[in-house]
């Protein structure tokens, strides 16, 4: 490394956020990029460690410690390369990841870990601010053709490589327009699309297609598609919500998280939603139920619409702030996050078990709720139950429900292809990504279950590499 005592001379220090009185008022983006020499000091205090374990900790295999060594010398262009040779999207990763790589930093032992997720952001920005990133089309084509169905994180990482192999490819999308759950599940002020359209637009022209408003199997036939392309690639995501089955759950006013985030999305596109359809938490009690980083994203848009006031309430324990006996280092532990839109105002309540939903004329004003407590049977099973004489209600007029998702949607397109499925849901596949059908791949949360965008990314990647060995006999892709 180019200061082995680097991390000895300079402490962690993360980029600003725009002040709360501020961002409140728009979607603009939160965070702010950090300064060359911000980002040349933090990359000072990778050490050189003799096993690496962010590597371990990163699912698509990141040469974190070689370009955060190449940014302390200055070389930017050569730390991009080394960015985009093992990731599709680091504009995206860099902003959203929740950086598993961190909590595996070796710094992290004792210290406050090397700020890799803000470095990677650095980096990227810096090679499109100086021009460096432009279109590299193959220089040769393959003649088979490849059909990738859903333009998420996974869809679109699998469709990038499998270009780069020389393979037409067409990437189907049945909403309006490309992105998936980046474009419809995520904030702008935590991702702004144009920063997509940015990565979309260079995809194109390296050759990649994409057909939007098309849902394969209502519109493009299952049995057409087998015919007309070599091979398939599912990266369709986990978009069966998980509902919460109790009394009073069909008055008005309980939504799902991704109906919500999904509508605000288009509205800050510009899109009209008629009165009737509108999800609005202006001037409202909102309460979101989950306190995950969906349920999170959820109060930060509350808040920009104007609620009254928002609480968020998880059925787990409050997370300790730092590591215990039962999260070592390098391992991703549990611990209490406070996100930007906690910041901006939210009462964050634990252990709460909602009972029921309580209304008037057929909508929402109250959940009766009660505290619960965890406490391991004699085989060692965290077991719940609910403490005596702890009930209480909260009130509400919105309560969105981000309690994750199932599995994917079991509709025409996987019902009418015959796969297998898994015992969660999920599309069964062997070891090289192809399922139960011939030439039909499957990746992403479609094939995994609900997970994180580096693992979508990931899955795309080594789908990628599976199916041009499948079509060509050997891959020189890598398998990450």
């Amino acid at each position: 490394m180019g200061d082995i005592k680097g991390f000895l001379k300079v402490k962690r220090q993360t980029a600003k956020s725009r002040p709360v009185c501020e961002r409140i008022k728009d979607y603009c983006e939160v965070c702010t990029l950090p300064t060359q020499q911000q980002s040349h000091d933090q990359a000072s205090r990778c050490m050189d460690c003799g096993t690496p374990f962010c590597h371990w900790g990163c699912p698509i295999g990141n040469y974190i410690p070689e370009w955060n060594d190449l940014v302390f010398r200055g070389q930017w262009r050569k730390a991009l390369e080394l960015l985009e040779a093992a990731n599709n999207l680091p504009e995206v990763t860099g902003r959203i990841c929740p950086a598993i790589c961190e909590y595996a930093c070796v710094l992290g032992f004792n210290d406050d870990a090397v700020t890799i997720r803000e470095n990677e952001l650095a980096i990227i920005e810096r090679g499109f601010k100086e021009g460096w990133i432009h279109a590299r089309p193959p220089k040769k084509r393959t003649g088979k053709k490849i059909a990738v169905i859903g333009s998420g994180p996974a869809g679109l990482s699998c469709a990038a490589q499998l270009n780069q192999a020389g393979h037409k490819v067409l990437v189907f999308e049945r909403d309006h327009k490309v992105g998936g759950v980046l474009r419809y599940g995520i904030p702008d002020f935590k991702l702004e699309k144009s920063l997509l359209e940015r990565r979309i637009k260079l995809w194109q022209e390296e050759g990649i297609e994409f057909k939007t408003d098309c849902f394969v199997g209502k519109d493009y036939p299952v049995r057409k598609m087998l015919e007309d392309f070599d091979a398939i690639a599912l990266a369709g995501g986990s978009r069966a919500p998980r509902d919460l089955k109790i009394e009073g759950r069909d008055l008005k006013g309980i939504y799902f998280a991704m109906d919500f985030l999904t509508q605000s999305n288009l509205k800050v596109a510009g899109e009209k939603i008629s009165a009737k359809e509108s999800i609005d938490a202006k001037n409202k009690k909102v309460v979101v139920i989950g306190g995950g980083d969906t349920g999170a994203d959820c109060v930060g848009v509350a808040n920009r619409q104007g609620a009254r006031c928002v609480v968020q309430i998880e059925l787990l324990p409050q997370p300790p702030a730092c590591r215990g006996k039962d999260s070592p280092w390098p391992t991703y532990p549990m611990l209490l996050k406070t996100s930007s839109s906690h910041e901006e105002g939210v009462e964050r309540r634990w252990a709460v078990l909602t009972k029921k939903f309580l209304g008037s004329e057929g909508n929402v004003q109250k959940l009766f709720c009660v505290q619960v407590e965890f406490e391991k049977d004699e085989k060692g099973c965290f077991v719940m139950h609910e403490i005596k004489k702890s009930e209480f209600e909260i009130e509400a007029d919105l309560v969105v429900l981000a309690l994750g998702f199932l599995h994917p949607e079991h509709n025409e397109l996987l019902t009418g292809l015959g796969l297998e499925f898994d015992p969660r849901g999920n599309v069964k596949t062997a070891e090289n990504f192809m399922t139960s059908v011939n030439k039909v791949f499957s990746c992403g949360d479609m094939h995994r279950g609900q997970s994180l965008i580096v693992w979508a990314i990931c899955e795309g990647r080594k789908a990628a590499y599976y199916i041009d060995s499948f079509l060509m006999g050997s891959s020189r892709l890598p398998v990450l």
